[in-house]
């Protein structure tokens, strides 16, 4: 019988750190925002903490999809991708216990302020979700270890055992991982850009506004080229992620003299996240030049139904067991038994 989902002590451990993890972070980054709430009105620099709130909610959604995107796919590409993602969401915590403290202490344009001591009633929240954080993924990365072995042989059955189409497919589960992250971090740099610095009456806030769903097409169009080798659509798909790189622009307004006011509760957390989409967008072009290069060689079929691909428990009959040679060989390739051979003698 195919084994299910979450069928491990591995699995399981992984899944439910994350879950626990985002249940106390939302959980102070609520309190937080509540204890704001009763004092101040979200408006001038106090619009960082709605965004804060926002942006945590959406990466802990965001990450715990991933991580069962992962595990049903046994991709350990991924499971690798969420690590590091998580060692970025600490860091994010860390940089935003500073954005806070600058909303609160040096509040700009707000119409009713904070009181001197609410900085420091709310602090110890802020402290607790980097803490959490980092905790979660020490325990994450322990688990990694046990899903590395348990997920060791996802690809051999799904392309077989030739080297070179082990590294193709490699590339092309790369390129679906930073296809989903892109997603991320260009909805963090939008949702950053709407909630806190651009007003609804200005053409940037339409042009951001209706940017949206065409990144979120080009993402999805880009996915699907990939998986079936449509030529056509991933050369689209490329062409206009050369020209979504000029999106890089927006450092320039958050540090001009005429604009900087504007940024100067989330200019860390937005230039951070801007340099990391701008690097995702240009790495997803770079392997997405490399899957193109790989088109026609065989992969396809291994792309598009290797990814319903679940293990079964491991029989003795895998390694020849009531098995002929040729059935063996076959099954060793990835591809179909080798056909009895014709003796002509």
């Amino acid at each position: 019988m195919p084994e299910r989902l979450l069928a491990t002590r591995a699995q399981k451990a992984f899944i439910g750190t994350i879950t626990i993890q985002a249940i106390v972070v939302l959980a102070m980054v609520g309190i937080v925002f509540r204890k704001v709430q009763d004092h101040v009105d979200f408006t001038g620099g106090y619009k960082t903490l709605p965004c804060y709130l926002a942006l945590f909610a959406l990466a802990e959604i965001f990450e715990g999809l991933m991580a069962f995107n992962a595990l049903q796919l046994r991709n350990v590409i991924q499971l690798i991708g969420i690590l590091v993602f998580h060692g970025a969401l600490a860091i994010f915590s860390g940089i935003q216990i500073m954005e806070t403290r600058d909303a609160l202490t040096n509040p700009l344009g707000c119409t009713r302020c904070a009181p001197p001591g609410l900085w420091h009633d709310v602090l110890p929240f802020l402290i607790v979700v980097p803490c959490v954080i980092v905790a979660a993924w020490a325990v994450m990365g322990f688990f990694f270890m046990e899903l590395y072995s348990e997920f060791g042989w996802a690809i051999f059955h799904v392309v077989g055992a030739n080297p070179r189409m082990k590294r193709m497919y490699q590339w092309y589960q790369i390129m679906l991982c930073l296809l989903k992250f892109d997603f991320f971090f260009f909805i963090g740099v939008s949702m950053q850009l709407l909630i806190i610095v651009l007003a609804k009456n200005t053409a940037e806030f339409g042009v951001t506004v209706a940017a949206i769903p065409v990144v979120l097409v080009l993402l999805a169009m880009c996915g699907i080229a990939v998986q079936r080798e449509i030529k056509w659509a991933l050369t689209v798909s490329l062409t206009l992620m050369l020209a979504a790189l000029s999106y890089l622009y927006k450092l320039v307004r958050i540090y001009e003299p005429a604009s900087r006011n504007a940024y100067s509760t989330t200019r860390i957390s937005l230039t951070i996240f801007i340099v990391v989409a701008f690097i995702l967008l240009f790495g997803t072009f770079a392997v997405g030049l490399r899957c193109f290069a790989d088109f026609d060689r065989g992969l396809l079929a291994s792309k598009v139904n290797g990814q319903s691909y679940a293990p079964v428990a491991t029989k003795l009959e895998f390694f020849g067991g009531g098995k002929s040679s040729e059935q063996q060989q076959g099954s060793y390739y990835g591809g179909a038994p080798v056909a009895q051979r014709i003796s002509i003698e």
